[in-house]
């Protein structure tokens, strides 16, 4: 398993691609458990109120989650690229700039 982290903003967002031959996530929306490399993790954005408090660079805001949004892909660059892209997406939907947010990729053992 891969963990893909953004931090910036004094924040940080992780998320897990399960790769070949590991359980991804079997819960409603789950993708079809034969893709090969499966990402999986939230998904937010700013609130006015309600949510939950988010400090981003010393301010505190409000966000709301999505429910996790996964989705399978054949291979692993493609896995990756695309785990990036979601959690600078994330972070630019709360203000913070993309040249900001650092991304890294972490192997993890699924045990």
């Amino acid at each position: 398993m891969l963990l893909v982290r953004g931090s910036g903003g004094g924040t940080t967002l992780t998320g897990t691609v399960y790769e070949r031959g590991e359980e991804p996530p079997s819960f409603k929306g789950a993708p079809d458990e034969d893709a090969p490399y499966v990402w999986v993790c939230d998904a937010f954005y700013e609130v006015e109120s309600g949510g939950s408090e988010l400090v981003v660079d010393g301010e505190a805001i409000r966000v709301a989650f999505e429910s996790p949004a996964p989705r399978g892909f054949d291979t692993r660059e493609q896995a990756v690229d695309a785990a990036e892209e979601h959690v600078r997406t994330q972070f630019a939907r709360v203000g913070v700039p993309e040249a900001d947010v650092e991304v890294e990729v972490l192997k993890e053992d699924p045990t």
